[in-house]
């Protein structure tokens, strides 16, 4: 059996990789545990064994699972929800979530996302204030059935501090190394929600609706760009970044869901998308080791369209672009 000391050192080794620059590990483990800093020193030293109680409360606050910690290999997994609605998160705190985790992601030496894109990945949606204002009016329409957005007019304002959180988001994630797994359907969802609520009456002006369709266009000239050039930049800022650091697959019948994993500094976490945008997140190794298999064998079905596979990324890309035509078509034709 594992000694209590390998594990206590693994726990606070953790959660040291986790935390911010700017956070006292020691400050923070003191303030959680009520204790001095020379006892909370002396525990991170592992000169003094923690607590079962105090176990529970570090792998509450710090969100870190026990079969993580233990690596019981089992199937049974522990997750923590990001769920908007719940405990009453809204938009702009559950941005502010996923900001959190994204920085650390940033932070380490070691690190990469493989993202499965049944969806525009949700990042990018804060590449333009449009699209950024049409989620924040979807989601809330679909996920707070009791919030203030059900009797509103759709109008394409976004909040300045709920954007700026977004951009933030955005700006951290093109600098972390990429894959990301596209299929033709990837644009379909928000193709979709658009036009059902233009269909609904939703819409404060028709105008709005092909405004969308222009920044679509736009985002998906960037998207065939950061492929093309094989790194992510931001639109408006310059178009440079490391060589092979965003890779683009294109699958044309597998990618069913939004799933995220996280490699970084030898942790991985999976992120599941549930119910729109929600996320149920885990660092359970097993279930993360399938995860990331499951990535690799959709990898090995795909074609990669970054780099110098100029024809299918052409092909691919002009693919989702007539589905932003049609769109425009069909709501021209509503008259």
């Amino acid at each position: 059996m594992e000694q209590a000391s390998t594990i206590q050192e693994r726990l606070f080794q953790i959660i040291k990789n986790s935390l911010p620059p700017n956070i006292s590990f020691v400050h923070d483990l003191s303030e959680l545990l009520q204790i001095s800093y020379d006892s909370a020193y002396r525990r991170i030293r592992g000169e003094k064994e923690i607590s079962i109680e105090e176990l529970h409360l570090v792998c509450l606050h710090y969100k870190i699972s026990a079969d993580s910690l233990f690596n019981l290999r089992s199937n049974h997994v522990v997750f923590d929800s990001l769920a908007i609605g719940e405990d009453g998160l809204d938009i702009e705190k559950w941005l502010q979530s996923l900001l959190a985790a994204i920085k650390i992601i940033h932070a380490a030496k070691e690190r990469e996302i493989i993202y499965a894109a049944k969806d525009i990945p949700v990042f990018y949606y804060f590449e333009f204030p449009e699209i950024a204002a049409f989620k924040t009016y979807f989601w809330n329409k679909a996920l707070i059935p009791s919030g203030n957005y059900q009797d509103k007019k759709l109008s394409l304002d976004t909040p300045a501090r709920l954007y700026e959180t977004g951009r933030l988001l955005l700006a951290n994630y093109v600098k972390i190394p990429t894959i990301e797994i596209w299929s033709e359907e990837t644009i379909s969802s928000v193709l979709r929600q658009i036009e059902y609520c233009f269909i609904s009456g939703f819409f404060s002006r028709r105008d709005d609706v092909f405004i969308l369709c222009d920044v679509l266009s736009s985002w998906l000239d960037h998207a065939q760009s950061q492929a093309e050039q094989g790194f992510q930049y931001m639109i408006g800022g310059a178009a440079e970044g490391i060589d092979g650091s965003y890779k683009l697959y294109h699958n044309e019948v597998l990618v069913s869901d939004n799933t995220i994993l996280v490699k970084a500094d030898g942790r991985k976490t999976s992120y599941n998308t549930y119910n729109v945008i929600n996320q149920l997140i885990t660092s359970n190794p097993v279930f993360c080791d399938q995860i990331e298999n499951s990535l690799k064998n959709l990898m090995q079905k795909s074609t990669m369209i970054s780099g110098t596979s100029a024809k299918e990324r052409y092909r691919f890309f002009n693919i989702l672009h007539e589905k932003v035509n049609a769109l425009r078509t069909r709501i021209e034709r509503m008259d």
